[in-house]
């Protein structure tokens, strides 16, 4: 089936909910290593606000643009079909992620133009942190969307091969913070590295919660993630224990 890409202005994202259809309830786990990065790095020699506040649009525009993303992924393997016959067995799971294309009310091509909409947004902003900064940027920015495709996108689709939370951790803890970090202040610093990592591990933790509650309709539907690598109740709640510790 041949499926037409249509880009909506930034109007008609605003106007038609795709803010909404975007997941921003999940912000929090971006804004939150994003806006302690700034934080830190506040008060150093060539803090610049023009940069702090691009980086925040940006880790918003590209959280939101992923989460879009990950939802056309869905669409492909058919998660909604996958989920609602788990359903009808009788597991419980979580929703399904895109009602808005199921009900008819949003085609894939318009899905596909929201993402690049959202994408340029976040795109811009980092043009804006590379005039200020340099190329050096583009290094976090790259690593950021191999990770951010392969987490639910092929050929490596992470997320469905037990290493998704490491994505995350990866993502919203190191990476985020440390680039931020460079990104506002042109440099870096050890204690942003160190706090990054309990950050990750807290926002890591938030996703295994999930996928610990998921389990077994995951599993039903070839999905493998950490919680179901742990194999029994014990070792998942185990390796939450562990996470919630080590910070």
């Amino acid at each position: 089936m041949k499926i037409t890409v249509s880009l909506p202005i930034s109007i008609e994202i605003i106007m038609s909910n795709w803010f909404q259809n975007a997941r921003p309830i999940s912000l929090p786990q971006s804004l939150l290593p994003a806006l302690t990065a700034v934080a830190l790095s506040y008060g150093q020699a060539d803090f610049s606000w023009i940069a702090a506040i691009a980086s925040l649009v940006g880790v918003v525009a590209l959280h939101l643009g992923f989460n879009l993303l990950d939802d056309w992924f869905d669409y492909k393997v058919g998660s909604a079909e996958a989920r609602q016959k788990v359903s009808n067995e009788g597991f419980r799971g979580r929703m399904i992620k895109y009602p808005y294309l199921t009900s008819g009310e949003k085609t894939p091509g318009q899905l596909l133009g929201a993402v690049a909409v959202f994408l340029a947004v976040a795109a811009a902003m980092g043009a804006i942190v590379v005039y200020l900064r340099g190329w050096m940027v583009l290094g976090w920015v790259v690593v950021a969307l191999v990770l951010g495709v392969s987490y639910s996108g092929g050929p490596l689709k992470l997320g469905f091969r037990g290493f998704g939370e490491l994505v995350i951790f990866l993502m919203f803890g190191p990476l985020m913070m440390s680039g931020i970090y460079y990104a506002v202040t042109g440099g870096l610093d050890w204690k942003i590295t160190w706090l990054s990592i309990a950050v990750g591990l807290l926002v890591t933790n938030i996703v295994y919660t999930h996928s610990v509650l998921d389990s077994v309709p995951d599993a039903k539907m070839g999905k493998k993630t950490m919680a179901h690598l742990m194999g029994t109740g014990k070792g998942q709640i185990v390796l939450s224990a562990i996470i919630n510790v080590v910070p």
